[in-house]
């Protein structure tokens, strides 16, 4: 009789210093993509990109029109400045080209930075949705590395963490 107490009294202590563990997960790239904050981004980078684009263009048009005009004129040349004016158009076109490259990159390179910003500053969101609200826990999935296989709906964060997250972006 006194084991039994003696296992009981030991069952009870071990229970109770155990914490309960409160654990969430969210759907990584719905919280991204969904968020109002990434679509705004995206948006000021398709506009970015449009007004690239259209300047490219216009560029393209202008050489291609001295090009023509180059054309229409040749025969009036001689030899030597003909093959000078085709060494001049093929240095600005290689130019024109490398110069629009580094445009284009630089405009993909600042996209990727303030995306990296804006991962940064979802992951320090949830880990204090966490700490506020209790979570031991937060675990992240998504299609390309689901790390989380099943978890019930009221463990699922996702919605909840998105909701919070375009109302402190509307602020």
């Amino acid at each position: 009789m006194k084991n039994i107490l003696y296992v009981v009294m030991v069952l009870i202590a071990f229970t109770s210093c155990q914490k309960e563990q409160k654990i969430g997960y969210v759907d990584n790239g719905k919280v991204i993509n969904d968020y109002q904050g990434k679509k705004d981004l995206e948006a000021k980078y398709q506009a970015k990109d449009a007004a690239f684009q259209k300047r490219a263009d216009s560029i393209g048009q202008a050489f291609q029109l001295e090009a023509q005009t180059f054309q229409a004129t040749a025969k009036s040349m001689s030899p030597k400045a003909q093959q000078e004016k085709y060494q001049e158009l093929g240095q600005k076109q290689q130019m024109l080209k490398q110069q629009m490259q580094a445009e284009q990159q630089e405009i993909q390179q600042s996209f990727q930075t303030e995306i990296d910003t804006l991962i940064v500053k979802v992951k320090g969101f949830v880990k204090d949705y966490g700490k506020t609200n209790g979570y031991t826990y937060i675990l992240g999935t998504s299609d390309a590395a689901a790390s989380v296989l099943y978890g019930t709906e009221e463990n699922d964060l996702t919605q909840t963490i998105l909701d919070a997250l375009n109302k402190e972006y509307k602020k």
